[in-house]
């Protein structure tokens, strides 16, 4: 049966009974995240709307990063969550008590504990380099917005290895362990917003967005805050809890600013957060940058036929991953790659339209052959019209890039650096 639009948006806000979303087998756990993508996008866009109307417009190019962020983190998440809980089966015969899988009392230890273990994952990725690394990307837009929630690197869930095994010793089955880990991350989405408040004393307990958005602050005083997802004791507990502060403007974004809207540039950083060798395992807080409101964000501008060119671009990558969710249980491997080939392609050409490399008209003409190519021997959607016209629209993208290419007209977008 499937669900109403209410069960759906309860998912996002852990509005979810025992009954409902218990499960005897792994494989029996609905795709809570991938369900909530058409969520994502409708609040993404209501977001955008309401700042336009109180005269805050957001910045599209900031936006764009963030999407195409988020959507390469799920067209690679069929990978990464099944490394995330690897060996946790094999750990679980050797459990210490059988907690029934139908037991609202399983349900609801495992609603605090994986909470608890996500606290220790997010601290452990601001806290250690190598999950530094990965974590950053999530922290490297300047704006604060729902869109920010979804800037996730494909290789966050890779990352959470290891901290939920625990889990199995104790005794809780994995169907369990992975709902809850979906409605922990889905509850994650809606505390990145400036449009909440704060919450009186639902924040003596849960996380809100006035303590996320401190944590997503480059200010000294906000670095290594804020950690927990749904229950903001565990930063209570363990001295990590910073409120925000009426007379300090928050500045969002990294100390050190990266100067790109690249997403694929985006994922490849491989340094940790204010250390260097013989300074404190943390880092010298005295060393760090004094970061203040106002500080210049890193905007470039296209012209509008652009804006709606890289708009559509996303979108069908967006569709692309959906199709490619529907569709992986019955596709090859060699289709599953085309789609994630097309995916990546689209999400880092487009992407890098934005900052005005040179090379990229060049390779959206090679991306647009390419899928044409092979459009042409492989049905995508199985429905000839739809498939007609995407050939021909990619072959007129094809000429039209190729030749902007050679003019090389891209050079004269404006993507100052800030001084």
């Amino acid at each position: 049966m499937g669900k109403s639009l209410l069960e759906r948006v309860g998912t996002l806000l852990y509005f979810v009974t025992p009954n409902a979303t218990s499960f005897s087998k792994v494989d029996q756990v609905p795709n809570y995240v991938n369900e909530a993508v058409p969520l994502f996008v409708f609040f993404i866009v209501v977001e955008f709307v309401v700042r336009y109307l109180v005269g805050q417009p957001a910045r599209i190019n900031e936006a764009f990063s963030s999407l195409g962020v988020g959507i390469l983190h799920e067209a690679t998440g069929f990978i990464s969550s099944w490394v995330v809980l690897l060996g946790y089966q094999w750990l679980y015969q050797y459990r210490i008590w059988d907690l029934p899988w139908n037991s609202p009392y399983t349900w609801f230890g495992a609603l605090i504990l994986v909470d608890f273990c996500y606290y220790w994952i997010h601290r452990a990725n601001h806290e250690l380099n190598i999950l530094w690394a990965v974590h950053q990307i999530h922290h490297s837009s300047e704006d604060y917005n729902l869109a920010t929630s979804v800037r996730l690197s494909v290789l966050q869930r890779a990352g959470h290895f290891g901290f939920y095994h625990p889990l199995a010793l104790i005794g809780f089955p994995v169907s369990i362990v992975v709902a809850h880990t979906a409605f922990n991350y889905l509850f994650q989405f809606w505390v990145h917003t400036e449009h909440v408040g704060t919450l009186g004393p639902i924040g003596w307990i849960f996380m809100t967005p006035s303590y996320h958005r401190v944590h997503h602050g480059s200010n000294k005083w906000c670095l290594d805050k804020n950690y927990a997802s749904v229950f903001v004791i565990w930063d209570r507990i363990f001295g990590t809890f910073e409120p925000e502060r009426d007379n300090e403007v928050i500045v969002y974004g990294l100390t050190e600013q990266p100067q790109t809207h690249n997403v694929l540039w985006h994922e490849a950083v491989f340094y940790g957060p204010g250390w260097i060798p013989g300074a404190p395992r943390l880092g010298d807080p005295d060393t760090f940058p004094d970061v203040k409101a106002p500080r210049a964000k890193y905007d470039p501008q296209l012209p509008l036929w652009q804006v709606v060119y890289v708009t559509i671009h996303l979108i069908l990558a967006l569709l692309a991953q959906q199709l490619m969710v529907v569709r992986f249980t019955t596709s090859s491997w060699s289709t599953v790659f085309a789609f994630q080939l097309f995916i990546f392609s689209a999400v880092g050409v487009t992407s890098a339209l934005y900052d005005g490399w040179r090379w990229a008209p060049a390779a959206e003409a090679a991306r647009c052959a390419a899928f044409t190519t092979y459009a042409l021997s492989t049905p995508i959607t199985a429905v000839p019209t739809v498939d007609n016209t995407l050939v021909f629209s990619f072959v007129i993208f094809f000429i039209f890039w190729t030749r902007r290419g050679l003019n090389r007209l891209s050079s004269n977008i404006n993507t100052n650096k800030i001084k």
